[in-house]
């Protein structure tokens, strides 16, 4: 810590206190840190209002923190773990997360990608994000039973395994409690309603908020 010395004497208590208000006042908060979501639909406030979504929820709550966060959503709709694979190296260096939320697997299970490729990205994605100095929460995904227990328990199985070892945060299924519930969700049976979002919010905030500590 810097010392300021008021000499001579004659200066004077009044003049020594505009002296440290004066240095005081140069100094600036360090900017907040941020968490990166790095999603598909389901994190892009498919076909409701943006600010319901729970991702911006989640920023109104992390700005209401003592030392606030930031959220940087870069979801898009239709995405697969590839593409994300693809996108995370330049937001990482752009963004410079300290927590990165990775929610992609979705697309490829509905377009019955193979689960090895899905692991595979994935598994790239947490590397990077590690090797970058963020820490990690992985979001689960579930298919419509018409999807087959070999497949749907495969899928299940990607997310798990993954988290045991590479040692990072699971929210086992993003939709728990949401999407069991037809008045949650929309007409197309895979995206929850903007009523619904305050508990997505809650199923990621329980695995989420003690890597912000």
């Amino acid at each position: 810590m810097r010392r300021f010395l008021c000499w001579p004497a004659f200066l004077g208590r009044a003049l020594c206190a505009l002296v440290l208000l004066g240095a005081v006042g140069t100094v600036h908060a360090a900017p907040p840190k941020t968490v990166l979501v790095l999603g598909d639909s389901l994190s892009a406030a498919h076909n409701i209002p943006v600010d319901s979504g729970w991702v911006h929820l989640l920023g109104d709550r992390l700005a209401k923190m003592e030392p606030a966060w930031a959220v940087v959503n870069a979801s898009i709709s239709g995405k697969t773990s590839l593409s994300g694979r693809d996108r995370l190296p330049g937001l990482l260096e752009k963004v410079h997360p300290a927590v990165l939320v990775i929610e992609l697997g979705a697309n490829d299970g509905l377009r019955g990608l193979p689960l090895a490729a899905l692991r595979d990205n994935l598994a790239a994605m947490i590397d990077a994000a590690k090797k970058s100095g963020a820490r990690v929460l992985l979001l689960g995904i579930e298919l419509p039973v018409n999807y087959g227990p070999q497949y749907r328990d495969g899928l299940r199985a990607v997310y798990a395994d993954l988290s045991r070892e590479k040692k990072v945060a699971l929210v086992p299924f993003l939709l728990e409690g949401v999407a069991t519930r037809p008045e949650l969700m929309q007409e197309d049976g895979l995206h929850p309603v903007a009523s619904a979002q305050p508990q997505v919010l809650d199923n990621v905030w329980k695995e989420l908020e003690p890597l912000l500590h």
